[in-house]
């Protein structure tokens, strides 16, 4: 049994995709992130740094933090959705994943969050950012020319790493962002159609998780400015 931490954002949508992929037993443990839950004791011994997706692998012991983490784990524990098993490929895979990790993630974020919620617009930071965002996706789709995959010839991790990503898109960069990443927007379109997106997708209708930005969410969400 998978203990999964999980609230409705794109870190945690990539390992509901894995689970719902892999047919993993799992149990859907709920962090509103935005009443402040991820800053409770419990879930700290399971996560110090307070942020979703976390597992807990009540087969071996084990728990897990951050979502690239947690895909290395969930593949190498099931054998699902691993390239090739050659250096080669594997290096090629751990690189992909890393960039989604330390550029799409951050990027996006950042971009989202200077956009949308900081409390001055400044343009220096939306700028960098939006840049940034744009030009790591922009990678994404220049490898996508010509391949169905992000790693040798069939689905793995590294595509459920850029679907996690690819929802919030629109919101990051703008509603027509897709336009500018054709190679990429067909790939989340090929997993968002596969049955195990559509149910991922739906777990979020299994808690009732706060949606208001308010003014105690901003708190919770965005610390640095209590």
């Amino acid at each position: 049994m998978i203990k999964f931490y999980y609230h409705p954002s794109p870190n945690p949508a990539k390992i509901a995709l894995f689970l719902e992929e892999s047919g993993l037993d799992y149990e859907l443990m709920p962090v509103d992130t935005r009443k402040g839950e991820q800053f409770e004791p419990e879930f700290l011994k399971i996560n110090p740094n307070a942020k979703t997706p976390a597992i807990v692998d009540t087969d071996t012991g084990a728990t897990v933090f951050d979502s690239t983490a947690i895909l290395l784990y969930l593949a190498d524990k099931t054998g699902q959705f691993l390239p090739e098993d050659k250096p080669a490929v594997r290096a090629e895979m751990l690189s992909w994943l890393m960039l989604i990790a330390t550029g799409i993630g951050p990027y996006s974020g950042q971009a989202v969050h200077f956009k949308h919620f900081a409390p001055e617009k400044l343009d220096y930071a939306i700028n960098r950012y939006d840049f940034e965002a744009k030009r790591h996706w922009g990678l994404i789709n220049d490898h996508l020319e010509g391949r169905d995959f992000m790693v040798g010839d069939s689905y793995s991790i590294v595509d459920m790493a850029v679907w996690g990503w690819g929802g919030p898109v629109p919101f990051v960069m703008g509603e027509d962002a897709w336009s500018l990443f054709p190679n990429a927007k067909r790939l989340f379109d090929w997993i968002s159609a596969r049955p195990a997106a559509e149910r991922a997708g739906a777990l979020k209708q299994k808690h009732a998780f706060k949606t208001e930005m308010d003014d105690d969410a901003k708190r919770h969400m965005f610390p640095q400015n209590k």
